[in-house]
């Protein structure tokens, strides 16, 4: 069990969300997690996958009085285990004089994008305004201020990514490039019955794009001589970039520290140019799915050139 790193990716992301181990004054703690009844498929599915780790209970139905509804109860699904060494072990890393923790240095060596699938599952919201995401947020509310803050922390370090603090003490990722990233990570390990957590990546008409001008903003260390002929030239990269996006290959550390970097650079210089039919489809398509501006693409095609 204790080389089972799989496991503890899912664990950790469970504990991050729904889970939670109790223990009974004289008696071995036991793992539990609760899902709503219109989360019943996934409750199921996390069942069926740590039962092949754990000794748990089938899901059981359960019905609770609870006056902040409108119908006065809450359905729901819950699951319960029976004792086990890796649950002790588990108890003794998460929980101090029977409050929750977040053992920072056990989150951090078993965070990984199954992790931050299951923590999103549980505990995730998708907002979306006319088909555009706006936010994620993770329901963080138990976990202290300064918690969440290493969380944050910790999801910068592990996977460039912005998350902030609100005031509700939830964490949330604002940016759209940063949001469908996050979607992208997580997508191998989402289960059908979350897709509403989720944003199906429609395929683009390239019959309705056309050549048009338009401005590329650049940095000031690109002196371009014929902006127009040198521009579109780079552009034709756009193929490997969106090849690199369909093997999973985007986002590597590398391009993540560039686009980050680049996002920052104050001094840039503009360019009035006419863009051809085929790099706008090339731009429309890859810009739908990552979020990136058409400046950025095209800032990326020249960076391809150079590395």
């Amino acid at each position: 069990m204790g080389d089972d790193i799989e496991f503890f990716d899912i664990m950790n992301g469970k504990l991050l969300g729904d889970g939670c181990i109790t223990k009974q004054e004289g008696r071995k703690p036991r793992f539990q997690f609760t899902h709503s009844k219109k989360d019943k498929e996934w409750c199921e599915h996390c069942y069926s996958t740590l039962r092949d780790h754990l000794p748990l209970n089938a899901p059981k139905y359960k019905k609770v009085k609870d006056q902040r509804v409108q119908s006065g109860y809450t359905e729901g699904y819950y699951v319960q285990s029976k004792t086990h060494e890796a649950i002790t072990v588990l108890r003794n890393l998460w929980y101090k004089d029977g409050q929750k923790i977040l053992p920072l240095s056990f989150i951090s060596d078993h965070l990984t994008a199954r992790t931050l699938a299951w923590w999103y599952q549980d505990d995730g919201h998708l907002k979306i305004q006319g088909n555009i995401p706006k936010k994620i947020i993770l329901s963080t509310e138990s976990f202290s201020p300064l918690e969440n803050l290493q969380l944050c922390k910790l999801l910068k370090e592990k996977f460039h990514l912005s998350f902030s603090q609100d005031k509700q003490n939830r964490i949330i990722l604002y940016d759209k490039f940063q949001i469908l990233y996050f979607l992208k990570l997580i997508e191998p390990y989402l289960h059908p019955s979350m897709n509403r957590k989720f944003i199906p990546f429609f395929d683009i008409s390239f019959s309705e794009f056309t050549s048009r001008r338009t401005t590329i903003y650049l940095p000031e260390y690109l002196s371009l001589k014929s902006p127009t002929a040198e521009i579109n030239k780079r552009l034709l990269l756009l193929d490997q970039h969106l090849e690199l996006y369909r093997n999973e290959r985007f986002y590597s550390k590398e391009s993540l520290s560039f686009i980050e970097s680049s996002r920052k650079e104050e001094e840039t210089r503009s360019y009035q140019i006419m863009i051809s039919q085929g790099n706008i489809q090339r731009l429309k398509m890859l810009s739908g799915l990552t979020g990136l501006n058409n400046s950025l693409l095209t800032l990326l095609c020249f960076q391809y050139i150079k590395s």
